[in-house]
């Protein structure tokens, strides 16, 4: 929430005179954050200019106001300061206008512009292509906030425990490169952290191999968890499926869900898929099941029992997968229930 000391608590005549001059639609702007209209000073006229300059037609403009009332707050420098900043990984200015209208709280966030900027750099050494950076400006904004320091510490022991499981030199960047597009939220944790989580699993009997296994197939996300929540998500997974530390270390590389998730979480998929009739050695036997939320789990059963597909009898494959994975599944089934028994056109076996 955002509070102000506005002298007189009425809207700021100018602001609205000017907002109307442009089409922006001002009850939306009261709906969402009026203070914005409270404000003694604001820049509606120059920041539209600004917008426009860069190739904005009035509709953009007044979209990207409506959406992020407080870029009218900025000075024309500030915000001229960012646009050279995001030209730095943009290919042009029509690219530049197309990332503000969608992501315009991000655009305009100008208190970090330092940090950002060092960070664009700092990125840009890595060896990140400025597509991914300007997909990690609009969608984890805050990593640039980081001072540049802490985010090269990050990496460090990222790089430094990759080479001590095993990893080779030549490798490191692109392992790097592709855990860091696939989860820039790594760089919102501690090195202590990072380090904590590795040697839990590695207290756990996990080979060096595996731990880099694991790392891979998590994304990244296992930086994210701590050694508390994947210890009590561990002895809950052995409880249910009853099994030796062994099998549950081979079921968690199969699934690192079982470390991932918390138990509530857990126990709420597995409840959902008991109560549609599934077994546990059925689980067990496919664990991945337990990525998929309680909802899709239910609306893929219901279209493949449409297809007369028992799943209680089958194994749980044909449930597994993205969105994209199960559609080629339901539609191989879908066409084979279709494929007529008797085919005409092939050779008739006297015998039969």
């Amino acid at each position: 929430s955002y509070t102000t000391d506005t002298k007189s608590g009425e809207e700021n005549k100018k602001t609205l005179e000017s907002l109307y001059s442009l089409s922006v639609d001002i009850t939306k702007i009261r709906r969402l954050k009026e203070w914005v209209l409270l404000q003694d000073v604001a820049y509606v006229k120059e920041i539209a200019g600004i917008l426009k300059e860069m190739g904005a037609d009035e509709t953009t403009v007044a979209n990207i106001i409506e959406r992020c009332p407080e870029a009218i707050l900025h000075t024309p420098a500030e915000i001229n300061s960012q646009r050279a900043l995001w030209q730095l990984v943009c290919q042009n200015e029509k690219q530049l206008i197309k990332l503000i209208e969608q992501f315009p709280e991000s655009f305009f966030t100008t208190e970090y512009q330092q940090n950002q900027k060092a960070n664009i750099l700092f990125f840009q050494e890595l060896g990140l292509k400025n597509n991914i950076i300007t997909r990690f400006l609009t969608s984890a904004p805050n990593i640039f906030y980081n001072p540049v320091e802490k985010n090269k510490i990050v990496i460090k022991t990222l790089q430094r425990n990759y080479l001590n499981l095993g990893g080779s030199e030549a490798n490191m960047k692109i392992w790097i490169l592709k855990l860091l597009s696939q989860n820039p939220f790594i760089l919102l944790n501690t090195s202590t952290a990072i380090q904590e989580n590795l040697e839990f699993l590695q207290k756990n009997d996990f080979t060096d191999q595996e731990v880099l296994q694991l790392l891979s197939k998590l994304k990244g996300f296992i930086f994210q968890l701590n050694s508390t929540t994947m210890q009590k998500s561990m002895v809950f997974s052995k409880n249910i499926f009853k099994c030796s530390d062994q099998e549950l270390k081979q079921l968690v590389l199969k699934c690192p869900a079982l470390l991932y998730y918390s138990v509530p979480v857990l126990e709420e998929r597995l409840e959902g898929l008991l109560k549609e009739g599934i077994s546990i050695a059925q689980i067990r036997e496919t664990p991945m099941v337990l990525e998929l939320t309680t909802q899709i789990v239910q609306y893929r059963i219901k279209k493949l029992s449409a297809l007369g597909y028992d799943i209680k009898s089958g194994n749980l494959e044909s449930l597994n997968g993205t969105k994209k994975d199960f559609e080629v599944t339901y539609g191989k089934l879908q066409s084979k229930k279709e494929r007529p028994i008797f085919n005409p056109v092939a050779p008739l076996h006297i015998e039969d």
